[in-house]
């Protein structure tokens, strides 16, 4: 991003991060990190996690540490999933914002994205990155991965969750297929979206019209 659009989003606030919302493969890491290839202010937030598995990318904490950050009322978020808990720390997205950062969090389900830009106090830029359940086995077999199923599963999810969203309600502002575009593209669209994004929609197709499409592809 050249040094005119930096400073043209900081004059409109452009102060919130990034939500990316998806499937498994669909490209949540590999996106975040071509993101923050093409402008180091992007950056994934280390999300809490209490539990055990990996441990690379989280602040990993024991369960009195998260009962303390629950009651001084600092978590924005808390979920559960396989056994752990994982949270958001408002002071760490605060910490990064306050330094001139561009938060990059991933988020798993139409529920929790409804708490968490509930609870933030800028607007975010809310991203859908999709992939056909195809793909996403294809992927998934690709990388190695032992767990396929539970891939395929974790996508049977996702198009449910969608599914459930009411009528009328645009839970995303970006639809991205990233099966048809590279990570390097994708990253260049949502940082031109995010560089002048206000809180409005910049989607190119309503959440409707795009599970029609993607219910079309799969047939």
């Amino acid at each position: 991003m050249n040094e005119d659009a930096n400073a043209k989003a900081q004059r409109d606030g452009s102060r919130g991060g990034v939500v990316l919302f998806g499937p498994p493969t669909a490209g949540k890491d590999t996106v975040s990190a071509a993101l923050t290839g093409l402008d180091a202010r992007y950056g994934q937030l280390p999300k809490i996690k209490v539990g055990s598995g990996r441990t690379i990318g989280y602040r990993m904490a024991d369960s009195e540490e998260l009962d303390a950050l629950r009651v001084a009322g600092r978590l924005v978020l808390e979920t559960r999933r396989y056994g752990n808990t994982y949270a958001i720390d408002r002071d760490d997205l605060d910490a990064m914002t306050g330094a001139g950062r561009i938060p990059l969090v991933h988020i798993g389900s139409i529920e929790h994205l409804r708490t968490f830009t509930a609870a933030v106090r800028e607007p975010w830029l809310r991203v859908l990155l999709w992939v056909p359940r195809d793909v996403c086995g294809e992927r998934s077999r690709g990388r190695g991965d032992r767990d396929t199923g539970d891939r395929l599963a974790a996508w049977d999810e996702a198009l449910a969750d969608l599914d459930a969203v009411p009528d009328g309600e645009e839970p995303f502002d970006l639809l991205l297929h990233t099966d048809r575009t590279d990570p390097a593209g994708a990253a260049e669209l949502i940082a031109r979206t995010h560089a002048r994004h206000h809180g409005g929609h910049h989607r190119a197709a309503s959440l409707a019209a795009f599970l029609k499409e993607a219910a079309t592809a799969e047939g």
